[in-house]
């Protein structure tokens, strides 16, 4: 083997093994962002995730838009996973008492770092596959907080429902 065959490999095996570490480095960055994945269902009301924002001194997702009725602000997901270390934040536009949000996947949710609402609405989190809050979870909620293992919510204005229906709309 020459010497430019020595250092063509060379180079090529450097080239793999920095490859190889900005992989890793790429997919720990993945694995430390939480799992919040708006569903369709919602239409053009769906719920808005912004990633990596500080809140309350800790990496969150802020988590806005919904569907507005009246004093209920409705969110629909089809993950909700926080991790830890992490936060999740709902926005609390004027005006909005309850935030009543739901997970339609087939997932039970993990709630591992802070849940919080970003003002003083009171906050419904149903998951028909359940929710597990971990050793290390907090709430920052000012208001109150309901998680339920549901399959929906009954209002006088509506059905809220966490199941896949072909004959009504879920809201």
């Amino acid at each position: 083997m020459t010497q430019r065959d020595r250092t063509a490999q060379l180079k090529f095996v450097s080239g793999l093994l920095v490859s190889g570490i900005l992989v890793v480095v790429e997919v720990n960055f993945a694995l430390a962002q939480s799992n919040i994945e708006p569903d369709r269902t919602l239409g053009s009301q769906r719920s808005i995730v912004q990633p990596n924002v500080i809140l309350n001194g800790i990496p969150s997702d802020r988590i806005s838009g919904g569907a507005r009725r009246g004093i209920n602000l409705f969110h629909s997901f089809r993950e909700f996973n926080i991790d830890e270390g992490r936060g999740a934040y709902f926005t609390n536009p004027s005006g909005v008492e309850n935030i009543l949000s739901r997970v339609t996947g087939t997932n039970h949710s993990n709630i591992l770092g802070t849940l919080g609402v970003l003002g003083n609405a009171n906050l419904f989190l149903i998951n028909p596959n359940g929710i597990i809050f971990g050793q290390n979870a907090s709430l920052d909620v000012k208001g109150s907080l309901s998680r339920q293992q549901l399959m929906r919510f009954n209002l006088a204005i509506a059905v809220f429902s966490a199941q896949q229906s072909q004959n009504a709309p879920p809201l």
